[in-house]
């Protein structure tokens, strides 16, 4: 049945510090807690379900110094909302940021470590999302880079534009990733990433195969020997197969 998107990684200095301002940010809870990685994740909620991607923090060395090629939209009900959102936000501890977006009806702010993200106007697209509406990865060609992603989140191609490819579960529960045309390339790691996993029961290898076979590459990101596989899209964005659950 090929993989699965189960949960989306943040690099972090601190991973106790920015799992609790994004527990606090999307009303979810610290999960788990341990030195390799801090899990965030909805109450209540069975891992892994697309109802929601879990964010898990880990911890880096390195301080964040561009600009993000991934990072999620936050889903708001109306324009108050969208208001006592962002001052709700920012008393938590996100800060405004500007990376050239003009005049537009969202507003973009970063969390305490300077990733940015965006909290949206009111579209009805997001109504049934839950907090996170969508996972965004910058990219030059996102048709091009489509058929990959469905094929390693196991979602299903939902719309599509110029410049625009929007993903999203197959039961149309959970959040999009979305592939947005930006200018620029990649020049360096990402530091947030998907992690996808076979279902339990299937081939690792063969998984990792046939996202070879669709386009994927190895990446080397000073992994070393893990259970798991980096791999990169055409245009260098990692993410990891994960062992089969």
């Amino acid at each position: 049945m090929g993989t699965r998107l189960v949960h989306i990684v943040v690099d972090a200095n601190d991973p106790g510090r920015l799992a609790r301002f994004w527990a606090a940010a999307l009303g979810w809870e610290v999960a788990d807690e341990a030195p390799e990685e801090v899990d965030v994740w909805p109450a209540g909620f069975s891992y892994p379900d697309p109802v929601a991607l879990p964010l898990v923090f880990v911890p880096v060395p390195e301080p964040k110094t561009t600009t993000n090629r991934v990072h999620l939209d936050l889903a708001t009900t109306s324009p108050e909302h969208q208001q006592a959102e962002v001052r709700r936000l920012l008393a938590l501890g996100a800060t405004h940021a500007d990376i050239g977006q003009g005049d537009v009806p969202w507003t973009v702010l970063a969390d305490p470590e300077g990733n940015e993200f965006c909290v949206l106007e009111p579209r009805p697209v997001y109504a049934d999302t839950g907090s996170v509406a969508a996972v965004v990865v910058s990219c030059a060609d996102p048709a091009a880079l489509a058929g990959l992603w469905e094929l390693a989140t196991g979602f299903t191609r939902v719309h599509s534009a110029d410049g625009f490819v929007a993903l999203r579960s197959p039961g149309a529960a959970g959040p999009f990733l979305e592939l947005l045309r930006v200018p620029g390339a990649k020049t360096e790691k990402n530091r947030l990433h998907p992690d996808v996993r076979p279902h339990a029961g299937e081939d690792q290898a063969a998984a990792v195969a046939a996202l070879r076979a669709a386009g994927a590459k190895p990446a080397d990101v000073g992994q070393g020997d893990v259970a798991w596989s980096v791999l990169a899209d055409p245009e260098g964005n990692e993410f990891c197969v994960l062992t089969p659950r």
